[in-house]
This record gives structure tokens, C-alpha cells and sequence, in this order.
């Protein structure tokens, strides 16, 4: 979306949940910027004397052009995750202001992307840092740790119905009714991934929602957080450095070397299961992912090439029928693959 100010907020309630929490005092003069808040939340810039703040109000439909609605308590959730990282990696999220669980919306600290680039931004623009993915798995696999096996959790995140309708529908049951030759496989996938309870997932680490901070990578847009199965974050960040290997072809090898890395540090910090378990859950995720972001309900926007999504399909496809144990086997096939096609 593109950016748009006004001296009012865009809803008198907005401005009242300022007052209320002391962000801000009576005749205060406020500017509120609209920014990309991605398809399921709104989310402003608030600029007030001598500093800024972010507001975030989750949308109970989201925008995209399928038919896809979702509760905005998970709003609540997402503030809920971000306290939980807050206490193990502060610098992994920014500070949190105030929050309105009725309203569903929240403030935080607002991150000048001069300090805090977008990851996205960074990799499609050709700006690929091998370090910057190893921190993320590295990030990533701290926070599972240091959620697996605890119960109050469990019961705090027991957010199934949330993760089915922002994830596991719009995902993998959307994508198996779109190719019902695969539909028992994406089904079967499905089942297991929300059958899977071991850690506290955030459900959206894509690199849209991470900042490249100067002390390390910048979690934001927790709103799937689940106690579930910690390899769906794995495979859903992985995707995306695959995806983007098609689109930026002269960083291919930065790129799938990014992938390779960022799972070898995550690995590495893996304590609550036996290490190829985990691997063998997100290899078996990744090709579902894969073709959910050419087929599901939310298709990534870059991806318009008809030579790239066929090539999606292929390789997800086969995959999906013959899984391969590793993360490194599925790297391995996107790759020869991609040199088959060229």
C-alpha cells in the first residue's frame, strides 16, 4: 500500500487507546501514517513531539482475493508472543507500549527502516548476507528452545483454532483442493502439522517480518503465534529463500546458500526432539509450502512468471510424492531443477 498521512487519526478510537495508555496527551498534534501492514492487519506510524510509535489493529477479513476471514483475538496472541520473546531475546522484537485485547489492537515501538531494513527488501533488491540467515535460524531456533516442553504455553498458545484458519486451511487444505491429486498428501500434512504440539510457533517467519537490526534480526507480525510444531516455522522461512532464488537468478547461490545455513544453525539448536525428526517434518512441509504460494490462498505477489510457477509445481509435486528426509535433499532437487530448466 502506499504510505498516506493525515493530522487525525484514521478512527477517533485509535487516538482515544493513546490517551487512555499515556502515549500521548490531550491536543498532542499527531501524525498517522498509513503503512504495509501486509493482508491481515491494519498498521500506522503515529508521529508525535520529539517521537514516534507504531499502532497495529488486526482486519477480520483479510486482503487477499479469496474468501478468507480469520478472529482478530489473535491479536492478543501476537502481543502474548511477542512478551515471551521479549523476555528471552529483547533485541528480537521491538518494545512493546500498550495493548487493548477487546479492540484488538496494540502499540510498539516504531524501528526507522534507515536502522532497521526489511529482509525482503534486502534480499530481492540483491542484497543477500549468508550472516544475516544464519542469525535468523540461529534466532529462531533459541525461541523454540526456550518454549518446548513448557506447559504453561501450551495452555496460554492453545490458539488451534487461529492456526487453522490463518494457516492450515489458507495453506494446505486451499492447495489440496486446487490439485486433489495430491489432496490426501497436503491433507495428511495438514493433520500432522496441527496434531504436532512441542514448541511456541510464530507462524508468519517470512522475510517480510524481519527487520535486519544492528543487533541482530527483528521478529514483528506474530499474529499466527501457536504452541504447535516448531518445524512449520523452519519450512515457511526456508520457502521463501527458495522462492526468491527463482526471481534473482544472480543471487542463486547466495540465496540457496542462505537456506542450507540458516537450517544448519537452527539444527544446532535443537534440543526437545531428535534432530532428524524435525528435519524430516519441514522437508516434508517445504514442498507443501512451496506450491501453497502458487496455488493456496496466498500466492506471493513476485512470483508472475508462468515458467517459474510451472516449475513450482513440478518440483513441489514430485517432492510431496517422494519426500526427501532432509532440508538439504529438497535444496538439492530445487536446485537441479532449476539448472535443468535454464
Amino acid at each position: 500500500m502506499t504510505p498516506t498521512s493525515a493530522e487525525v487519526s484514521p478512527d477517533p478510537s485509535l487516538a482515544d487507546f493513546l490517551l487512555a495508555h499515556k502515549l500521548a496527551t490531550p491536543g498532542e498534534a499527531a501524525r498517522w501514517t498509513s503503512l504495509a501492514g501486509g493482508v491481515s492487519s491494519d498498521l500506522w506510524r503515529v508521529d508525535l513531539p520529539g517521537r514516534s510509535l507504531c499502532v497495529k489493529r488486526a482486519l477480520a477479513r483479510l486482503r487477499v482475493a479469496a474468501d478468507w476471514e480469520a478472529p482478530v483475538s489473535r491479536n492478543a496472541y501476537e502481543w502474548a508472543w511477542m512478551r515471551f520473546a521479549s523476555r528471552h531475546r529483547p533485541d528480537s522484537v521491538p518494545e512493546l507500549l500498550a495493548h487493548d485485547a477487546e479492540a484488538g489492537l496494540f502499540a510498539m515501538a516504531y524501528l526507522p527502516p534507515e536502522r532497521y531494513p526489511i529482509w525482503k527488501a534486502q534480499l530481492l533488491g540483491g542484497e543477500v548476507r549468508v550472516a544475516t540467515a544464519a542469525a535468523v535460524g540461529e534466532l529462531l531456533g533459541t525461541l523454540h528452545a526456550a518454549s518446548a516442553g513448557d506447559a504453561a504455553l501450551a495452555s496460554e498458545f492453545a490458539t488451534d483454532d487461529n492456526f487453522h484458519a490463518l494457516r492450515i486451511e489458507p495453506y494446505l487444505l486451499a492447495t489440496a483442493a486446487a490439485h486433489p491429486g495430491l489432496g490426501d498428501i497436503l491433507r495428511g500434512l495438514a493433520d500432522r502439522t496441527a496434531s504436532t504440539r512441542l514448541a511456541l510457533v510464530h507462524g508468519d517467519v517470512s522475510p517480510k517480518n524481519i527487520l535486519v537490526g544492528p543487533a541482530g534480526p527483528v521478529l514483528l507480525d506474530a499474529e499466527c503465534a501457536w504452541y504447535g510444531d516448531p518445524a512449520f516455522d523452519l519450512a515457511f522461512c526456508v520457502n521463501h529463500l527458495l522462492l526468491k532464488s527463482l526471481v534473482v537468478p544472480e543471487h542463486r547461490g547466495e540465496l540457496l546458500g542462505s537456506a542450507r545455513v540458516l537450517t544448519e544453525e537452527y539444527v544446532r539448536c535443537v534440543d526437545w526432539e531428535a534432530r532428524p525428526d524435525i528435519e524430516a517434518r519441514t522437508a516434508s512441509l517445504l514442498p507443501a509450502l512451496l506450491l501453497a504460494r502458487v496455488d493456496g490462498k496466498s500466492p506471493v505477489e513476485y512470483l508472475t512468471d508462468d515458467r517459474h510457477q510451472l516449475l513450482v509445481r513440478t518440483v513441489a509435486s514430485s517432492l510431496l510424492r517422494a519426500p526427501a528426509p532432509t532440508v538439504a535433499g529438497v535444496l538439492d532437487a530445487w536446485a537441479t531443477a532449476i539448472e535443468s530448466s535454464a
